[in-house]
């Protein structure tokens, strides 16, 4: 019989450990402060759910990514969450139910069947923060914010932000009347930037409607790529413009609020496409090679679970935040070393100690003193004159 490495862990699942998972809690903690004083309500959704409700108005890219199984009382496909944001929309749009604006958050692991990328975890944490009921820029503005707050919280250096716009090609290919497989290829051919494709792709159309799609190839930079477009796009449908417009009024919001973080506006990228409705965007840093974070606009996939709202968020990896970050790890907490005893005095003031937030910890049977600093102790508690006195483990 071959011989079973039981400590093995699949590829892309991994365990964190200490101090390591210290600094993943710490880093938790504090982004999740960090919502609440911005108005986020933290929520906490199943591992597990029926198929049909976990996969809502998603797209093909996380139904390959999620793990299935059966439900074995029911006999139902079932799948754990590789995305929490679909469930956090059917909480806003069937449990709570609120008719104002809803700022939701959210932190909890999910399970990937496939990797985002080959050297990405399959096992991230996900961290994020959804924001219904307001189809304004505004929203937009403080999502991206609130996403850039989170990241230099964490300290993360050199964060870029790239943004684009679903709605700009989504209004062209309707208004040329693309088919569901054309407007697919020339999609993908956008992605790559393949622009004798692209051509290829529109030979057939309307002068004007060609123009302005191959235009979307090549219609990425700085911020002087906006008013290119509005040149390029100037007979395109009245959507089109709208689109440019929110792009332009939330590009130069971000513009003030953080005039140190470079924006790069790409007219072709079609991140979340068959997901997003409006304005894409996603977090850079040198030399990794996917998005440390993303989001965007994704209306009414409320409608599913019986009630279509607006809706824009983003997320992360809090993992990822943790290692690309320069947070200072905090420093370590120390603790107090208690002899093994039963002593009824001994109890209190142990329990006094822990209930002021000391760490204590107790010495089982056999263990010595000596053990202490393995323990991270740099005190112990000795009885002296009759009283249990807490002293330095060097003295």
């Amino acid at each position: 019989m071959a011989r079973v490495d039981r400590w093995l862990l699949p590829d892309g699942i991994e365990e964190v450990l200490p101090p390591e998972a210290a600094r993943i809690e710490t880093a938790r903690r504090q982004v999740l402060d960090l919502f609440l004083r911005w108005g986020y309500e933290f929520v906490v959704t199943p591992h597990i759910e029926y198929l049909e409700s976990l996969l809502t108005g998603a797209g093909q890219d996380l139904d390959l990514r999620t793990f299935k199984v059966i439900d074995p009382q029911t006999g139902r496909q079932m799948g754990f969450r590789a995305d929490i944001t679909p469930q956090v929309a059917r909480i806003d749009a069937h449990t709570l139910r609120r008719e104002g604006p809803s700022r939701l958050c959210y932190a909890g692991s999910v399970l990937h069947a496939q990797p985002r990328a080959l050297s990405t975890s399959r096992s991230p944490i996900q961290l994020g923060a959804e924001l219904y009921g307001d189809a304004s820029p505004a929203s937009d503005v403080e999502v991206i914010s609130l996403l850039l707050e989170t990241l230099e919280l964490a300290q993360v250096p050199e964060v870029h932000v790239d943004l684009g716009h679903v709605g700009i090609y989504r209004g062209l290919a309707r208004a040329a009347g693309l088919s569901g497989e054309v407007e697919q290829q020339l999609f993908d051919a956008l992605q790559r930037k393949a622009v004798d494709e692209v051509a290829q792709l529109t030979a057939t159309l309307p002068a004007g409607l060609a123009r302005m799609l191959r235009a979307l190839a090549e219609l990425c930079g700085d911020r002087d790529v906006l008013d290119l477009a509005q040149a390029c796009l100037v007979e395109a449908p009245e959507e089109v413009h709208a689109a440019l417009d929110d792009l332009m009024a939330i590009a130069d919001t971000l513009s003030l609020r953080y005039p140190e973080v470079p924006l790069y506006f790409d007219l072709g990228e079609l991140r979340g496409y068959h997901y997003h409705t409006g304005v894409v965007f996603a977090a850079f840093v040198p030399g990794v090679g996917q998005a440390i974070a993303q989001g965007g606009r994704y209306d009414d996939i409320g409608a599913d679970f019986g009630r279509a709202r607006p809706a824009t968020g983003f997320s992360t990896d809090l993992k990822t935040l943790v290692t690309l970050g320069q947070m200072p790890p905090e420093a370590a907490p120390g603790g107090i070393w208690a002899p093994d005893s039963h002593d009824a005095s001994l109890w209190r003031v142990v329990q006094r100690l822990r209930g002021e937030f000391e760490r204590v910890v107790q010495a089982l049977p056999g263990q010595e003193v000596a053990a202490a600093a393995e323990a991270g102790c740099d005190r112990q508690l000795l009885l002296r004159d009759g009283r249990w006195q807490v002293v330095s483990l060097v003295s």
